[in-house]
């Protein structure tokens, strides 16, 4: 699949994140996913390195780093920074107690059931 980026902007999100899509997965970096929940990076930090630790998700296979330019100060940056695929998005996602988190989660969590 071809390398693209989509921007992402529900209507209760003062920010617009930039949503990287490679290999049919989308991949955040851990600022974007403190932004997506409304979180702090400490909170999310912990959520994402207890996801690793207790083996729910391989690091191998999730995380990925890419090439980003960042403006610090009056010059632009080249930096390799940590992506986290789709799947460590979803698992933050049920884990982060915010507005957004709970938002985020499908009807059938919200709601405490299971549809077939």
């Amino acid at each position: 699949m071809k390398n693209e980026l989509i921007l992402y902007q529900p209507d209760q999100l003062s920010t617009k994140l930039e949503v990287r899509i490679e290999d049919e997965t989308v991949w955040l970096n851990q600022a974007q996913i403190v932004s997506l929940f409304d979180g702090s990076k400490a909170n999310i930090s912990e959520h994402i390195n207890h996801i690793f630790k207790t083996g729910e998700l391989e690091k191998d296979s999730t995380v990925r780093f890419f090439r980003t330019v960042q403006i610090e100060g009056n010059r632009k940056v080249s930096r390799k920074i940590a992506f986290y695929s789709l799947d460590v998005i979803i698992s933050v996602g049920f884990r982060v107690n915010s507005i957004r988190g709970t938002q985020f989660r499908p009807d059938s969590y919200r709601d405490g059931q299971t549809k077939s």
